[in-house]
């Protein structure tokens, strides 16, 4: 199951066994022991939907850990994660990068539900479309700001809850190996609850679309700023003509209220 090479090279790890998946437990086992062994670049192949892959794997920027992807990784990948850089080489099932502190998660698919759950750091960049309540609960804290990308489209609940970071929406279409664009890939429920945080959707937003105590605004040059550094990285990722995407104008979405369900409690207890 282990195929050892120079520790500047990939290390690889099978994650069939006997024409059977590995059990996730075992694979996590195998991708510590390769990162105490200080293997750097670990490639993992053979994957079919092994939950927590990656869970809590820790690395700072001077040593860093890589791991690689080929298959489709169960739920919660890259869970509580704090530093290293996971790339997928495909799809993903739901809840990638929950509550993770830090690090970088690229899917060169598709995402599932509730991408982002509880993120409290690090990026995911996600090339293709996700599924519904990406990015709910994400918050930030001092000089932690977490961000995520979605290419393509989204679900319902998009930003649900947020209380601080940056999400994305471009609406791309990567059909037949040429970049268009998406003429609908916005969902209703847009940003319900949110109470923190930065929404930017690249199309007209319909307010009917919008959640509970959300408001839409033109972008600051503040905002300018932080779209252009984080969508240069995504095109960089991903080989995209970084032009393109400026060739539709961003909506910001962010919170009307720090309580946005203030009217719905009572003012005393009773």
């Amino acid at each position: 199951m282990l195929e050892s090479k120079n520790i500047l090279e990939w290390f690889t790890i099978n994650g069939n066994n006997n024409d059977l998946p590995l059990s996730y437990k075992k694979l996590n086992q195998l991708i510590r022991e390769a990162a105490k062994n200080n293997h750097k670049f670990i490639k993992l192949i053979d994957i079919c939907g092994q939950r927590f892959i990656g869970a809590g794997l820790e690395c700072s920027e001077d040593d860093p850990i890589e791991l690689e992807i080929y298959g489709v990784p169960g739920n919660d990948l890259g869970i509580f994660m704090d530093g290293p850089k996971i790339t997928v080489k495909g799809n993903v099932e739901d809840q990638v990068g929950n509550t993770m502190n830090n690090g970088t998660i690229i899917i060169e698919g598709d995402c599932r539900d509730v991408a982002g759950l509880s993120m409290r750091g690090g990026k995911i960049f996600v090339k293709g479309n996700a599924g519904y309540r990406i990015g709910i609960h994400m918050k930030e804290y001092r000089d932690k700001v977490p961000a995520i990308v979605i290419g393509g489209t989204f679900k319902e609940f998009f930003g649900e809850y947020m209380a601080g970071g940056i999400l994305v929406a471009l609406g791309l279409n990567f059909k037949n190996s040429k970049v268009k664009n998406f003429k609908h890939f916005i969902s209703p429920n847009l940003a319900s609850g949110i109470h923190g945080g930065k929404i930017y959707i690249r199309d007209e937003v319909p307010e009917s679309y919008l959640g509970i105590g959300t408001v839409i605004e033109p972008l600051s040059e503040e905002d300018h700023k932080d779209l252009e550094h984080i969508i240069k990285e995504y095109c960089s990722i991903f080989e995209i003509n970084e032009d393109f995407i400026w060739n539709k104008s961003f909506n910001k979405i962010i919170p009307g209220s720090h309580r946005p369900f203030a009217a719905y409690y009572t003012a005393k207890p009773i």
